[in-house]
């Protein structure tokens, strides 16, 4: 099957409360503002795919990634403080997958190139810090502390010059995991 094919596929449903309780909203692909088809969002189930959820509309605040499965409070399991707003399909990536990661903003500093998961940057390659990157392949996940822990954000193909500038200001990634087929 194409990857097209598995996109299509990919499905998650949003309910306004705890518990898959109240009002829902079915979506097979990005939506930027929920507020027109559910007032707030506690609870969802993914039931085909990958999506990363956000807690601003626009796929702005903190991001967090969601595999197949029930999830039935935000609050409690993910330490939200409000609800969800946004979302964006993560479509299936077949392929390999390479990455560079610099030690400072604009693609300057240190420089290394990622094929696989790196669980710690520091350990690994002796970087204290990351501004920027290039992802030229498949799509990503860092982390601001080692060991996939702690807040993430979502890496697809493309340059990124600045962490600060895209709303991670005082934000460090120190690890980093390749969303392959092992997450679907």
């Amino acid at each position: 099957m194409t990857s097209s094919g598995m996109n299509m596929m990919s499905k998650v449903v949003f309910y306004e409360e705890r518990n898959f309780q109240g009002r829902s909203y079915e979506c097979m692909s990005d939506c930027p503002d929920f507020s027109s088809y559910l007032s707030r969002c506690h609870s969802c189930r993914v039931e085909r795919g990958c999506f990363m959820v956000y807690d601003r509309t626009n796929y702005m605040g903190n991001q967090y990634f969601m595999r197949r499965g029930e999830y039935s409070d935000f609050m409690s399991m993910m330490g939200m403080s409000d609800t969800i707003r946004s979302c964006r399909m993560i479509s299936m990536h077949r392929g390999s997958y390479r990455m560079r990661i610099y030690e400072r903003e604009n693609f300057s500093g240190q420089m290394h190139e990622l094929m696989d998961d790196c669980d710690n940057v520091m350990d690994r390659y002796r970087m204290s810090n990351c501004m920027s990157c290039n992802v030229m392949e498949g799509h990503w996940l860092m982390y601001e502390q080692p060991h996939y822990r702690g807040r993430m954000m979502y890496f697809r193909p493309g340059e990124y010059r600045n962490f600060m500038n895209m709303g991670m200001s005082g934000m460090r990634f120190m690890s980093m995991r390749r969303i392959n087929d092992s997450c679907y």
